[in-house]
């Protein structure tokens, strides 16, 4: 695809598929994809894969560098505006990305607790348990009016969520807008 659509981040829980619906996006936009987790530095991994929530302190410098990566101000950062996987709960943790890239959209990938808590159940992750599951429903902060985003289903089959966020995107820059 050759549109050059704004730098976008794919929000939600932990287990709601950012990294898949992420990469997969990425290939159908022609867009570099980058997985937020691969950015966090090792103290907050342990700390995560203790079962302990990170608090805004230990986001801080990682929500700069994924800010700094959707601006393309990171070392070699893309040129193109990248997708990026970060979960982006709370509204200051959004407003931060959006101080680096003001023109970010936000596809919040939303699902009930029972739904993601299963496929959670049914993967193997590097540092995040299902245990840490409730606090991030706890900590999610519904997007307001001021953002850029779509909210997408994650019910549906993984290609027709795909292909239905292209299709949004592909409308906004036609005119129509996003929420």
């Amino acid at each position: 695809m050759s549109k050059q659509f704004p730098p976008l981040v794919v929000m939600g829980v932990s287990g709601c598929g950012k990294s898949t619906v992420g990469a997969l996006l990425g290939r159908r936009l022609d867009k570099p994809f980058f997985d937020g987790d691969d950015f966090h530095p090792t103290a907050n991994k342990e700390k995560m894969g203790a079962g302990i929530p990170l608090t805004d302190a230990d986001r801080e410098p990682w929500l700069g560098r994924l800010g700094e990566l959707l601006a393309g101000k990171a070392d070699g950062g893309p040129t193109v505006p990248p997708i990026v996987a970060c979960s982006a709960l709370k509204r200051r943790y959004r407003d931060v990305l959006r101080s680096y890239a003001p023109d970010l959209v936000f596809i919040h990938l939303s699902g009930t607790a029972a739904t993601i808590g299963a496929r959670m159940e049914a993967r193997a992750h590097e540092f995040m348990p299902r245990t840490l599951l409730e606090s991030q429903f706890a900590a999610l902060e519904e997007l307001e009016a001021d953002e850029t985003y779509l909210v997408v289903d994650i019910s549906q089959p993984l290609d027709v969520l795909v292909e239905s966020v292209e299709l949004k995107l592909q409308k906004a820059d036609a005119g129509s807008g996003l929420k």
